[in-house]
């Protein structure tokens, strides 16, 4: 593939990145992640360091479109703010730590944890496994320590934590679109600060190839957000519109074939 061909790849991510964002309340990193590491691996990147390249740059693009996805669930009132605020708290704290974590795992390694998150999150979307509501919001502490867990575990999978943040909420008897309103605009500070902590961390690295910033590839970055911005608005619309189960269950064998791939 050359530079063009890329560059397209990199476009159509975005594309399908925002939907996945403005309908699951996710990132899209959880789909970018994978497709990115395939890239890097065919653009002849040191193995080294394309995994955790992956992570990084899906985690810039992620800022971009939580942005959107945010807006367009703000525009309808959606956004629990008060609880944004407090997970943000512990958010920015665990996302420092988990790219400490993901910098500490080789690449192989790397690739086999983020298969097994992929099958389990496919095998939660393909049964519609929910937490039921059975408990109430939690307070100041219980927030920022779930924030801290989710930025923890996002930083290292190189996700915007909906996919954790969603049934945390639903758990905690937070109506569905409200939970994933609010896992959106936590989704924002998660990528924000995982981004500068693999900018930091990879500053130095030898290996990296041309454009990057740390653990962050330019061109995949602007490629993706320019497309994700536009389209994660048109996922949030279609989250109060339409039912996501026959979305859901294909995207569930998406990433059951994604997961066993980097396994396998």
């Amino acid at each position: 593939m050359d530079v063009l061909q890329y560059l397209l790849l990199y476009l159509v991510l975005g594309g399908c990145a925002g939907v996945l964002a403005g309908l699951f309340g996710v990132g899209g990193g959880i789909i970018i992640v994978p497709v990115l590491v395939f890239s890097f691996g065919a653009q002849g990147f040191a193995p080294e360091v394309l995994t955790h390249l992956a992570v990084g740059t899906s985690l810039a693009t992620i800022i971009f479109t939580s942005i959107n996805a945010v807006l367009e669930h703000q525009r309808r009132g959606a956004v629990r703010w008060e609880l944004v605020r407090w997970m943000t708290l512990g958010i920015l704290l665990g996302a420092g730590f988990g790219a400490l974590t993901a910098a500490a795992i080789q690449g192989p390694q790397l690739q086999k944890i983020i298969g097994v998150f992929a099958l389990v999150i496919a095998l939660q979307m393909a049964l519609e496994l929910k937490p039921k509501a059975s408990a109430t919001v939690p307070g100041k502490a219980g927030l920022t320590a779930a924030g801290a867990v989710i930025g923890w575990a996002s930083a290292i999978f190189g996700i915007g934590g909906g996919s954790l943040s969603v049934p945390f909420l639903t758990w905690r008897s937070v109506p569905m679109q409200q939970a994933v309103a609010t896992s959106s605009a936590c989704g924002l500070p998660i990528a924000a600060a995982s981004a500068l902590s693999f900018l930091l961390i990879g500053w130095h690295n030898p290996q990296l190839p041309e454009w990057t910033l740390g653990f962050i590839y330019l061109p995949a970055v602007a490629g993706i957000a320019f497309t994700s911005m536009f389209f994660a608005r048109f996922g949030a619309r279609l989250a109060h519109k339409l039912s996501p189960r026959l979305l859901k269950r294909l995207f569930a064998l998406l990433l059951f074939c994604v997961g066993l791939n980097f396994l396998l």
